[in-house]
């Protein structure tokens, strides 16, 4: 019995050293095998910068026609000229050069009735820099949903692919074109003029800072008129709606005049003109053929007078610390400058944490409105230099009733302070004391 038993398992010991042996030596090309037989067909592999042309045609309507030009700018060229929208059509190269399959359904269709691909939904036609031009076609969506059968023009083979793959070539005119209502960018813009409501301001910038140009000379905020130039660099064209190019031409010769924008970059002067009727807002450029309906935010956005425009600071050092404050408040005079992270007066290194808030309360200076009169016998005079001595900013203020105006050195404007500003100003003046006397206390 006791050979016998050692029989059996040497017999089973040498077949699990054969499987074992077989297991870790077979051939890769078995492996690779089966994973090819369970990985999907790939319907096209296309390198994608070298596609120069694609026509996209859906059903029943006319094709569209892209162009890349030498410089890898897509243009529309049919149905008419027009710009390509970058986005969109970046999304259908995408797709169209490197487009799987979910699966193979016939190998060699006689048939192509049955998958909606005798007369297909869509056709893309995608040529590249050799000329050579495949066309894919979609036909309707599989019983089970999810997915569409799709095929080669001139390939009798069928296969299935996502739904998300159609939706993302099955792109119209309106779709592909650039709905961009205006040629410019933002931080390219030099110039802007908004006409609106017998108010005429114009802009101009000077590196990254605005200066109000008309109605006269003033300072502007910058961030509000960047505001502005951002917006309409984005401008828009609505087409989502059901109005015809007739109606739209109607409702603008109805509706009223609302603000026009020129604006103003290397290439020239473009006019943009809103008009408002009711709560809808319409607009027509110079630079693209027709009305179209746009946001009601860029028709609010616009909707701006000359003082919110204007820069109601009444000191420019901004985020950035200055390197010395003089301040004389009839027989009081505070002198202030400051070395790195350090402030000194006459000699003595002051507490860091009073003379940092009363650079905040010079920063908070802001007019709350722009009076044209009331500046006399002005009760405070404020010296702030800043960027490493390369700017000096000198400001008078004078009491005006419960409140005070001040007015910066060699500019007309008059700003409005109220009464809090001057008191809090005044108050942590004379709170910045030693760095010992601080400590001490």
């Amino acid at each position: 019995m006791k050979i016998r038993g050692l029989i059996v398992a040497s017999v089973v010991f040498l077949a699990l050293g054969g499987t074992l042996y077989w297991s870790n030596h077979r051939k890769p090309s078995e492996d690779t095998a089966k994973a090819s037989a369970d990985t999907p067909p790939s319907i096209l592999k296309l390198d994608q910068s070298a596609i120069t042309r694609l026509e996209v045609t859906k059903k029943d309507a006319a094709p569209v026609v892209l162009a890349k030009s030498a410089s890898g700018d897509w243009q529309i060229t049919e149905p008419k000229p027009l710009k390509a929208d970058d986005s969109a059509v970046s999304g259908v190269l995408s797709t169209v050069s490197s487009l799987n399959s979910e699966r193979l359904v016939e190998e060699k269709a006689v048939d192509l009735k049955p998958y909606g691909l005798q007369s297909p939904a869509v056709q893309v036609g995608i040529t590249g820099k050799d000329n050579k031009t495949q066309k894919l076609l979609i036909g309707d969506d599989t019983p089970t949903g999810g997915a569409v059968y799709a095929k080669l023009d001139g390939d009798a083979r069928v296969y299935t692919m996502s739904s998300f793959g159609k939706t993302s070539v099955d792109k119209g005119l309106n779709d592909l074109r650039d709905k961009h209502l205006l040629a410019v960018s933002s931080d390219k813009i030099s110039r802007i003029e908004l006409i609106r409501k017998n108010q005429d301001i114009e802009f101009g910038r000077n590196k990254d800072e605005w200066q109000i140009l008309k109605p006269k000379p003033l300072r502007a905020d910058s961030l509000q008129v960047d505001d502005v130039a951002r917006k309409l660099s984005d401008a828009r064209m609505d087409i989502g709606g059901s109005e015809s190019p007739k109606d739209l031409d109607s409702a603008f010769a109805k509706a009223s005049p609302f603000v026009s924008a020129k604006v103003t970059d290397q290439s020239g002067t473009q006019e943009l003109q809103i008009r408002k009727s009711k709560d809808a807002y319409y607009a027509k450029s110079s630079t693209v053929e027709g009305v179209y309906k746009v946001a009601a935010d860029l028709g609010e956005g616009l909707d701006k007078g000359l003082d919110d425009f204007r820069n109601k600071k009444l000191f420019d050092f901004g985020f950035n610390d200055p390197n010395k404050i003089e301040i004389h408040d009839g027989a009081k005079a505070y002198f202030l400058a400051r070395n790195g992270e350090d402030w000194w007066s006459n000699g003595k290194k002051m507490d860091a944490n009073s003379a940092q808030t009363l650079v905040s309360r010079l920063r908070d200076l802001s007019a709350d409105k722009f009076p044209d009169s009331g500046f006399a016998n002005p009760a405070i005079e404020l010296t702030v230099t800043s960027d490493d001595g390369k700017k000096t900013e000198k400001v008078s203020i004078a009491k005006s009733g419960d409140s005070y105006i001040g007015k910066r050195e060699n500019e007309p404007a008059l700003y409005h302070l109220t009464s809090n500003l001057i008191d809090d100003l005044r108050k942590s003046a004379e709170e910045v004391k030693p760095a010992a006397a601080a400590l001490a206390k």
